[in-house]
C-alpha cells in the first residue's frame, strides 16, 4: 500500500516549533519506516511575503527588543480572527500543497498555523478524509498563551502540561480531545545520557576542553541567537578561580565574533563557545546551571536533565517567555535575572553556600515529570491511519 502521508505545519518563530517538527518527523522515521511519509513545510514563510515578514520581525524584536513583542502580540492575536473560516495570507500556496501532497493528517506545532488551515484542508480532501491534530508547546497558560492555539474543531489536541492543557480548556476546547504528552523532543535527547557523574566530568574535559571541577555555567540561546553573553560574561570572570563557562550564540555569527574576541582578551576563564549547536542535550547536562530566556525547548531539555535554570529577564520577557517563566517561577523552583548585578548575587550565594544550590536544584528536579515520547507518535499516526483506511484505529494495525 501508498504511505501514509502526514503534513506538518511549523514556522521559524524562534527555534522550537521548527525543533518540534523535525522530532516528530525524526520519531516517525525510527518507529515506522518508510511506510509513513512526513512532509514539513514552513508554512508562514513559504506561503506569503507578508507573513515572512512578520516571522522576520519577531525575530528580530526578540534579539533587540523583546518588550516590542507585547503591542506584536496583540497584534498577531487579532490577525487570528481572520483565519476563522480558512487560510487568509498564502492561501493559494497552502492550497496547492495540500492538493499535491494529499495528506491523512495535518499536524501544526504553532500557535499561528491551526484555524483555517484545519478547514481548508476539509475542504479540499473532504472531511472524512483527513484528520487534523496540534502540538502545543506551552508550559502554562494566562497572558501569552495565544488563542490561535485553539480550533475547536481540532481531532486531537496534545498539550506539553496539565497546567497548559486546563487553560485550552477553558479556552473552548472539548476535554475529551486533549491528551498531556509531555515534552516533544528529538529521539536524541532521550538516548545521548551521560549516565553518571562521572560521564558528565569526563565530557567537560575531554569533549569540551573544561575543567571536571569547576562550577560550569551555561549561558545558552535559542535559534535565532538573541543573548546577553557580553553583560553576564564580566560576572563569570569574577568567579573564574572557582567557575567556568559554556557559551551558545545560535546563527548570530556577530554575538559569535565578539564573544571569541572576548574571551582570547580573558584566557583566565575557562570558556567553550559554540555556534548554531546540534548538542544541546549534552551540553545541558555536562553544565551545572543554565542562564536562558524562555525559550520552550531549551527549558524543556534543562527540565529533562534536571540542570535548574536561570531565567534571563534582561531587556524584558515576551509573552510565551512570560509562560515558561510562570511555571518554572512556581515554589521557588528557579529565579528570573534581571542583569549582571543578578547573576552575580546568585553565583555569590551558591558559592558561600553550596547548600543552597543543592537546595535550589531539588525544588527545580520536583517539576521533572516522566514521559513516553512515542505515545503522542503513535496517536497521530492512529489518527492518520483512521483517515486512510475509514477503520477504527484498533482496526488498522495490519493495514500498514
Amino acid at each position: 500500500m501508498s504511505p501514509l502521508r502526514i503534513l506538518v505545519l511549523t514556522s521559524s518563530t524562534g527555534g522550537g516549533h521548527d525543533a518540534r517538527a523535525s522530532a516528530f518527523a525524526r520519531w516517525v522515521k525510527r518507529l515506522y519506516g518508510w511506510s509513513v511519509d512526513v512532509r514539513v513545510e514552513s508554512m508562514l514563510e513559504d506561503s506569503s511575503p507578508i507573513a515572512r515578514f512578520g516571522v522576520n520581525f519577531y525575530n528580530f524584536i526578540q534579539k533587540r527588543a523583546p518588550w516590542m513583542h507585547h503591542p506584536y502580540y496583540l497584534l498577531i492575536e487579532l490577525f487570528g480572527t481572520f483565519n476563522r473560516r480558512g487560510v487568509a495570507l498564502g492561501r493559494r500556496y497552502y492550497r496547492q500543497v495540500v492538493e499535491n501532497f494529499q495528506p491523512h493528517l495535518v499536524f501544526s506545532v504553532h500557535d499561528c498555523l491551526n484555524r483555517g488551515y484545519f478547514q481548508d484542508a476539509r475542504s479540499i480532501l473532504g472531511a472524512s478524509h483527513v484528520r487534523c491534530a496540534t502540538y502545543c508547546s506551552e508550559f502554562s497558560g494566562g497572558y501569552g498563551y495565544s488563542q490561535n492555539w485553539i480550533d475547536p474543531s481540532v481531532d486531537l489536541y496534545l498539550s506539553r502540561t496539565r497546567t497548559a492543557a486546563d487553560y485550552a480548556v477553558k479556552l473552548g476546547l472539548a476535554p475529551e480531545r486533549i491528551r498531556v504528552r509531555g515534552h516533544l523532543m528529538d529521539p536524541r535527547v532521550y538516548e545521548e545520557t551521560l549516565q553518571t557523574p562521572q560521564d558528565r566530568l569526563r565530557f567537560r574535559e575531554d569533549a569540551l576542553g573544561l575543567r571536571r571541577d569547576r562550577f560550569t555555567v551555561f549561558l545558552a540561546t535559542g535559534g535565532a541567537g538573541a543573548n546577553n553573553h557580553l553583560a553576564l560574561l564580566p560576572v563569570l570572570q569574577e568567579f573564574s578561580a572557582t567557575h567556568q563557562a559554556i557559551v551558545v550564540c545560535g546563527r548570530n555569527h556577530k554575538a559569535f565574533l565578539r564573544v571569541n574576541e572576548w574571551r582570547k582578551r580573558h584566557p583566565e576563564l575557562p570558556c567553550h563557545l559554540e555556534g548554531y549547536c546540534d548538542r544541546m542535550h549534552l551540553l545541558i547536562q555536562a553544565s551545572d546551571t543554565i542562564v536562558t530566556r524562555g525559550g520552550t525547548t531549551t527549558c524543556a531539555k534543562a527540565l529533562h536533565y534536571g540542570c535548574p535554570i536561570l531565567i534571563n529577564g534582561m531587556g524584558g520577557i515576551m509573552p510565551q517567555e512570560r509562560l515558561t517563566a510562570k511555571f518554572f517561577l512556581q515554589d521557588g523552583a528557579t529565579v528570573t535575572i534581571s542583569g549582571p548585578d543578578d547573576l552575580r548575587d546568585i553565583l555569590r550565594r551558591w558559592h558561600r553556600n553550596p547548600d543552597a544550590y543543592r537546595e535550589q536544584k531539588h525544588r527545580f528536579d520536583r517539576l521533572r515529570y516522566d514521559e513516553e515520547p512515542t505515545a503522542a507518535v503513535r496517536e497521530l499516526i492512529d489518527l492518520a491511519r483512521e483517515a486512510a483506511t475509514g477503520l477504527p484505529d484498533e482496526r488498522v494495525e495490519h493495514v500498514i
